[in-house]
């Protein structure tokens, strides 16, 4: 029995919940992975899963055996790694996360730009709003937009971005412009459902504590970018981060407006799991990206600072 092959199959199974999603994130037969880990079992001489028709469930011994199983995991890997010499020559496979829009608008270009760089390098790029432990999914890299836990995570800050309300210019001449938080009640709004804050939109006026109002909004949907295209076309004022609508700004096509009123910055942050020497490949990419997304980071913030209106752009 090949014990490493059982134990990554073994560790697939518990991850996944079930044979079949293992097989299929493995590229394995159903019942190959079933004798696999019957065999593993069977050689232990305990039993490591508990199955069931709807779902597998570790047992006290399996949740040691699998906790186990990963770190010796990771040392294979780490070794092999350097066996290859992936520590003294840029190459291997990077994955990595980040933020859907996020993601599409920063980082891809830079991951674009590095692989033309670095030919020995691949990268597997996995965009989700979703926050991915990358510690458990055995994810190099990671782009975090927000606060950051404590944690042993090791984090390299690439910029802010902002928390902004806004809407179109026919709208506001239509309307009218909301000076405080307050004056939202008489517009309409159009509100991103999966926002952290929910329904209610937060601000910190300065010097005073911050302050949450729950707005009348018309559209509730459930991506910025539709949010972003309906305040567009004049549906009403959304609120969403400035990295998404920084180009929509600079072309007049939307208005910031209570700038005075929004939340403090929010961090955005390369993060990855701290090791003794992290893989040469890691830290190529950490100091490329870096220095890339602080510039794109910086200017999208510049695109906010004076925008031009439809009128204007066409003197």
């Amino acid at each position: 029995m090949d014990r490493l092959e059982a134990m990554s199959i073994l560790v697939a199974s518990a991850e996944a919940g079930s044979f079949s999603a293992a097989g299929r994130r493995l590229g394995v037969p159903l019942p190959t992975i079933s004798r696999k880990v019957a065999d593993l079992e069977a050689h232990l001489n305990t039993q490591l899963l508990v199955r069931s028709t709807r779902k597998l469930s570790l047992t006290e011994a399996g949740l040691a055996y699998v906790s186990a199983c990963k770190r010796i995991l990771e040392e294979v890997d780490e070794a092999e790694s350097q066996a290859s010499g992936e520590y003294t020559v840029p190459r291997g496979t990077l994955a990595m996360t980040a933020p859907i829009v996020f993601g599409r608008l920063h980082v891809v270009p830079v991951v674009n730009e590095f692989l033309a760089r670095f030919a020995q390098i691949n990268v597997h790029l996995m965009l989700s709003d979703h926050t991915i432990n990358i510690v458990d999914e055995r994810i190099d890299l990671a782009v975090r937009v927000g606060t950051l836990p404590d944690s042993t995570l090791v984090a390299t800050k690439v910029g802010e971005i902002r928390r902004v309300v806004c809407g179109s210019p026919d709208y506001f001449a239509a309307h009218g412009v909301p000076k405080t938080p307050d004056d939202l009640a008489d517009h309409m709004c159009v509100t991103f459902t999966t926002l952290a804050s929910g329904m209610t939109w937060i601000f910190n006026p300065r010097g005073k504590p911050t302050k949450g109002v729950r707005p009348y909004c018309r559209l509730k949907v459930n991506t910025a970018e539709a949010a972003i295209d309906a305040a567009i076309a004049g549906v009403g004022v959304t609120n969403v981060l400035s990295y998404q609508v920084a180009r929509a700004v600079a072309a007049g096509k939307l208005r910031l407006v209570l700038q005075d009123y929004e939340p403090v910055p929010i961090p955005v942050h390369l993060m990855h799991a701290g090791q003794a020497i992290p893989p040469l490949k890691l830290r190529r990419f950490t100091e490329f990206a870096a220095s890339r997304l602080r510039k794109s980071l910086a200017a999208d913030l510049a695109k906010l600072s004076a925008p031009k209106t439809s009128a204007e752009k066409k003197k």
